[in-house]
């Protein structure tokens, strides 16, 4: 899978250095493999999870560790995973990402 904003996505994880060994850990699996479908992925990352955003698409979100969560926009047919958000499950837990989004 390609990675897209992998910039922005190592930025957020310098701004919470906690979550930074996940985030590295999240990404490598990502490039080494290649995903048809959310039942695939699922494979991989059991605990990913499909939210509809108020844009009405389909966002993926996965847990990394016990405190942080990545919200992304996967397409499976181009190969291709944006990065959307990085939030503490605190920031998250409000919910007003999915009206953002």
């Amino acid at each position: 899978m390609r990675l897209i904003k992998n910039k922005q996505l190592m930025d957020l994880a310098a701004r919470h250095p906690r979550c930074r060994p996940a985030v590295l850990a999240w990404k490598r699996l990502m490039l080494v493999n290649t995903f048809t479908d959310f039942v695939s992925l699922r494979r991989v990352f059991p605990h990913a999870d499909q939210v509809t955003v108020a844009s009405r698409r389909t966002v993926t979100i996965f847990n990394l560790s016990r405190s942080f969560r990545l919200i992304t926009a996967i397409h499976y047919k181009q190969g291709r995973v944006y990065i959307l958000r990085l939030f503490t499950h605190s920031e998250y837990d409000k919910n007003q990402w999915k009206d953002d989004l």
